[in-house]
């Protein structure tokens, strides 16, 4: 690479040295990026960051249970061949009109390097880490249907992310540079709401964290809220006008931090028994 793009955030993503330092690790040496952390910390929206930051198209690929490598480098669309030749709808004989690159083709593809990001890789299959990164490695694929061969011009800067559903292969983390994003202590989330919420009031802002990481220390709690339910949290108290809010009293908009009927059932619980954090 002849120019060390380094990456330091954006006004909307807020970071830290860590992070920073496993992002531009990860660019100096043109290896994929596996990022893990609770939900809310930030891992999809890390790869928009990167993309905008550093100027770089984005192309995002979500994976699921059936996910398999061949279908992110390109698929033979045989349903709609089919369909042309019943209807006489375009020119059937050229199948070049039938082949579709997925995110990984498409990366391979284009002129300019790109962002790719490859989201919730602990999905899929327990043998897809390997045969995407021998993907990655190959950086080229062919297209058995037309004989093309599709070489990449310049190497992705691939950001993966996974929600530790399932172990990942020894061997495919051997070839990623790691980084856990931790939860955000007060200080940062005091930042990334003024982000979202500029001119809110510090008093609310101040009494909502209290509240919010108060629930957060619960230990019986299945599902913690996360920093988007806190944003949205916050809409809605500023919307309504309040700005006193504890945890001792009836929380307004509930719903808006606990989604899971036990979590709602054990809040009742401690509160009841005048323990908060009763365990």
């Amino acid at each position: 690479m002849s120019e060390f793009l380094r990456f330091h955030g954006t006004d909307s993503y807020l970071t830290n040295e860590a992070l920073e330092a496993a992002v531009n690790c990860a660019l100096v040496l043109q290896r994929p990026l596996l990022v893990k952390g609770e939900p809310g910390t930030g891992k999809t929206l890390l790869a928009e960051a990167i993309s905008a930051a550093l100027g770089l198209r984005l192309l995002t690929w979500h994976v699921k249970s059936t996910t398999r490598a061949q279908d992110g480098l390109y698929v033979y669309d045989t349903v709609q061949r089919l369909y042309d030749s019943r209807f006489g709808d375009g020119d059937v004989k050229d199948i070049r009109r039938y082949i579709k690159y997925g995110p990984l083709g498409q990366a391979f593809a284009s002129k300019e390097r790109v962002v790719l990001l490859i989201d919730e890789v602990d999905k899929a299959d327990i043998e897809f880490p390997n045969d995407l990164l021998h993907e990655l490695d190959r950086m080229r694929f062919r297209v058995n249907e037309t004989d093309d061969e599709i070489a990449a011009s310049h190497r992705p800067v691939v950001i993966i992310t996974s929600n530790n559903e399932k172990e990942l292969p020894d061997a495919f983390l051997r070839r990623c540079v790691f980084h856990f994003i931790d939860f955000p202590d007060q200080e940062l989330m005091k930042r990334i709401v003024a982000v979202h919420h500029p001119d809110v009031d510090t008093q609310l802002v101040d009494h909502a964290l209290r509240v919010f990481y108060e629930l957060r220390d619960m230990k019986r709690l299945r599902k913690r809220p996360s920093t988007s339910e806190l944003i949205d949290w916050i809409a809605v108290l500023r919307a309504s006008g309040l700005s006193d809010v504890r945890l001792e009293g009836k929380v307004p908009f509930l719903g808006t931090l606990l989604k899971k009927e036990q979590d709602l059932a054990t809040l009742a619980d401690q509160l009841a028994g005048g323990r908060r954090f009763r365990s």
